[in-house]
């Protein structure tokens, strides 16, 4: 009698103690909204370390049902090879996702939103759906539309707004010229100045035989050199574009200045 009293209280402490090693889904999935604009909602997703949330499972409904909720912008998930439902992807520390909000009316909209979603524990639970209810008010459409509109306006209003708004809505042959225009002015900045001299040396010193250049020999030897400059800027252009930080900032490494100094 007394083993098997001691056996069930043995197996009565394997369970309190199993139990208490996996947090309540409430604590594991942690749930958030907020109104990015007048017409779309972000829900964030808190995940504790150690669990994860299925990406398929995810469900959304919204109150009163006059609103209309698009299809929900989810970002790709890691691969796993998952016991219950088998090769899935899933969501580890944390997970946004966007929601487009159809709406007839204007003004302030509050809202209830209902979220379904399922998730697991990597050390072998796994939690049924879970629904949350996250209360959220969007803003007025037109109200947002006017504050932002000033701000497009202010970065239009310098020059490289402008350019940017000629580039936006001019046609090729107009942007062709107007590339060759900032070329032109480009080629009138002191850093050229001392190009001239050198490119003339180069020009007047491929005479053969102590006769001059002919037209076309120099236009090629021209062309040749405007070509060159041309491509190697180009392909620096993209290549600073491409490392999306600010090219400035990249020279002023005391490693980069050094390499300079010593070339």
């Amino acid at each position: 009698m007394l083993r098997c009293l001691l056996s069930l209280l043995l197996l009565l402490l394997a369970t309190l103690t199993q139990a208490e090693e996996f947090l309540d889904p409430a604590v594991a999935f942690k749930p958030s909204v907020r109104a990015l604009d007048g017409q779309t909602l972000e829900v964030r997703f808190s995940i504790a370390k150690g669990y994860y949330l299925y990406r398929d499972k995810f469900r959304f409904a919204a109150e009163p049902a006059t609103i209309r909720l698009g299809t929900p912008l989810l970002p790709p998930g890691k691969e796993k090879q998952d016991d219950t439902f088998g090769r899935v992807e899933v969501f580890y520390d944390n997970v946004l996702i966007r929601l487009p909000v159809e709406r007839d009316s204007s003004g302030p909209l509050p809202l209830t939103l209902r979220v379904t979603s399922q998730g697991c524990a990597d050390a072998g639970i796994c939690y049924p759906p879970q629904q949350h209810s996250l209360a959220v008010e969007l803003p007025d459409p037109a109200a947002v539309a006017a504050v932002a509109e000033p701000t497009a306006s202010g970065v239009a209003g310098d020059e490289s707004g402008r350019i940017a708004q000629l580039f936006r809505h001019a046609g090729f042959w107009l942007l062709i010229g107007s590339f060759f225009g900032f070329g032109l002015l480009l080629s009138l900045t002191p850093c050229v100045f001392p190009m001239i001299p050198i490119l003339s040396g180069i020009i007047v010193g491929a005479g053969r035989d102590g006769h001059g250049v002919s037209h076309v020999r120099g236009f090629l030897l021209s062309l040749a050199y405007v070509l060159g400059m041309a491509v190697t800027y180009a392909a620096a252009g993209v290549a600073a574009g491409l490392t999306g930080t600010l090219l400035a900032t990249t020279l002023q490494n005391p490693w980069v200045l050094g390499a300079f100094a010593a070339v």
